[in-house]
């Protein structure tokens, strides 16, 4: 779900407001998706790139969809990595537009959100996440999808699954997912109380691996990128 204003003029956190995702959709026909593949390193970038937050919409989930699996299929490609062409974003989350349309469409919406996860989880590519902005909700789930995080140093971005302070439960796979990487307390509250971490915040609990300079976070995943395909196999 898309993160609202809460506490963010207190903390001084880069928060998404619904209202402004949906007065400002995107719904030209322009790719939401860049995939920049280098096969001389058997590496690909993916830049979210849907104005103005990376919304996960269904429109987006396909695309984004289509192109994990072309790469997979790719066997030259053996690394991928994702980050955000938008500034101050990785992606806000789910479009909640979606969950008000026909139930055939929420149906169709929640199957794509699933196969996201299920895509990046489960790759044979090693996947690292380039953090270069807020990552909340369904943002976050990409995240920590993903073998590596790698997020911007910058104490107004934030991270994590904040569903129930939007009045929602977060599915059991993205519980299961969160608690597979910080563990099954830090979880549970985070869950309940619908925590958003500031990056020394997710490196501490262990929600994202590493914080680097805003500017270099592209540059460290590619550098990342090439010690994890040194390994044999």
């Amino acid at each position: 779900l898309l993160s609202q204003r809460i506490s963010c003029s207190s903390h001084g956190r880069v928060c998404v407001s619904p209202v402004l995702v949906t007065q400002r959709r995107n719904n030209s026909t322009s790719p939401k998706i860049k995939v920049d593949f280098d096969q001389s390193t058997g590496v690909a970038v993916m830049h979210m790139q849907s104005p103005p937050v990376n919304s996960l919409s269904l429109d987006f989930l396909t695309e984004f969809c289509i192109g994990v699996e072309k790469l997979e299929m790719d066997k030259s490609c053996r690394g991928l990595i994702i980050t955000s062409s938008q500034p101050k974003v990785f992606s806000a989350g789910l479009d909640i537009m979606e969950m008000y349309g026909s139930p055939e469409r929420c149906g169709e919406f929640w199957r794509a959100v699933q196969e996201m996860w299920l895509k990046v989880y489960s790759s044979n590519m090693v996947t690292i996440a380039a953090v270069n902005g807020s990552s909340p909700a369904g943002g976050c789930l990409m995240s920590i999808a993903c073998d590596y995080r790698i997020m911007a140093d910058n104490p107004r971005y934030s991270i994590g699954l904040n569903e129930t302070q939007l009045g929602s439960v977060a599915p059991f796979w993205f519980k299961d997912t969160m608690m597979n990487t910080v563990g099954h307390r830090t979880t549970e509250i985070a869950l309940e109380l619908g925590l958003l971490y500031n990056p020394s915040e997710a490196l501490k609990i262990g929600l994202v691996d590493q914080l680097v300079p805003e500017d270099q976070v592209l540059t460290t995943a590619t550098q990342t990128m090439t010690k994890w395909l040194a390994i044999p196999g």
